[in-house]
């Protein structure tokens, strides 16, 4: 395996520097805002990426986009994932808003998991 640099990840049989990951889960908010704008018309000025390492909520919204997305959205971009860990953050940053996680990995569409009773809940509305 030789050496790991400094300052760098490790996962499976590939070394990931600190930059790379974050790249990779700034690309995964930068795709949900752009999916939320475009499919639900949320004005562009009512939604923004967190910056990386910030910690509360991955996608900030203003009232009138929570109105039409009222989730919280913790957003995960890496090829192995504690789900339950990852869901509980949701949860810790949701403030009064339904807690959302969504989880890509490569060259796989994204996922999301929600609370089941919740889920049930949203498709009875429909």
């Amino acid at each position: 395996m030789g050496n790991i640099p400094q300052g760098t990840a490790h996962w499976s049989y590939f070394v990931v520097k600190p930059s790379s990951a974050k790249a990779k889960g700034r690309n995964l908010q930068n795709w949900i805002r752009e999916t939320l704008i475009e499919e639900l018309k949320i004005h562009e000025e009512d939604i923004k990426t967190a910056i990386m390492g910030e910690s509360g909520e991955d996608i900030i919204m203003a009232r009138a986009a929570r109105k039409k997305f009222p989730f919280s959205v913790e957003a995960k971009n890496v090829e192995k994932l504690n789900v339950w860990s990852a869901y509980e953050q949701a949860c810790s940053n949701c403030g009064d808003n339904e807690p959302l996680l969504i989880m890509k990995k490569n060259r796989k569409k994204p996922l999301v998991v929600m609370d089941a009773e919740q889920f049930i809940k949203l498709i009875k509305k429909l």
